[in-house]
């Protein structure tokens, strides 16, 4: 969902200045992330970075790997350009545009190590559970993109979605929980403990951890 909000000033600076320098380029057919990163490496997704404090912390504390991160909120776009520019980081390109048709137009099946989506919106109203991006059709797009041994990794904080994506995730044969209990893991080393987590705390709500590896094709 495109959201509209009030750019600063130092975000504007940046989306016109540093989305050129860190922005993925326009295209229409998948990305050539050789060339993106001048490396070859593993590249992980992040779908919805918010204002990108969890993405410029593990891109700097996983420097062996690249990271796309895709966002539709200008200002938060904005406030990750400015993160990369503080911390001279490099390992980092950003896509201001939708998630779904970034996934299906610009990455060739097997091309993602990983897929991570923290506290995507849970769309609580009934009538809106349409709405949610964790959807049986989605994460077979997932499973296309990701390359067996890779890691789609999911965070809420909000527990009926949560359930949500354990039960869509659990119908989906292109993946195998890595709970050994079959539901939720606690929290992996990579992800950072943000602000948001930290008022989700605060409120009363256990944020859940998803842990999915590719395993086989996904039907």
């Amino acid at each position: 969902m495109l959201r509209q909000g009030r750019l600063t000033s130092a975000q504007k600076r940046a989306l016109n200045e540093l989305l050129p320098r860190y922005g993925v380029p326009p295209g229409a057919g998948p990305i050539d992330t050789e060339t993106l990163f001048g490396r070859k490496s593993d590249v992980i997704l992040e779908i919805g970075f918010g204002n990108g404090e969890s993405l410029w912390q593990m891109a700097l504390s996983e420097p062996e790997h690249d990271f796309i991160g895709v966002e539709v909120h200008p200002p938060g776009v904005g406030h990750l350009l400015l993160a990369l520019q503080a911390h001279a980081i490099g390992n980092v390109r950003v896509a201001a545009t939708d998630a779904v048709a970034f996934l299906e137009q610009r990455f060739a099946c097997g091309a993602l190590a990983g897929v991570r989506i923290y506290f995507p919106d849970p769309w609580p109203k009934k009538r809106h559970h349409k709405r949610r991006i964790i959807q049986p059709d989605f994460v077979n797009l997932l499973a296309r993109r990701i390359r067996p041994g890779g890691i789609l990794h999911l965070a809420t904080d909000w527990q009926p979605y949560a359930d949500h994506m354990l039960e869509v995730l659990a119908a989906n044969r292109g993946f195998t929980n890595l709970s050994q209990q079959g539901d939720y893991c606690g929290r992996p080393h990579w992800r950072p403990k943000t602000k948001y987590e930290t008022r989700a705390a605060r409120l009363g709500h256990e944020v859940r951890d998803l842990l999915f590896e590719r395993t086989a094709s996904a039907e």
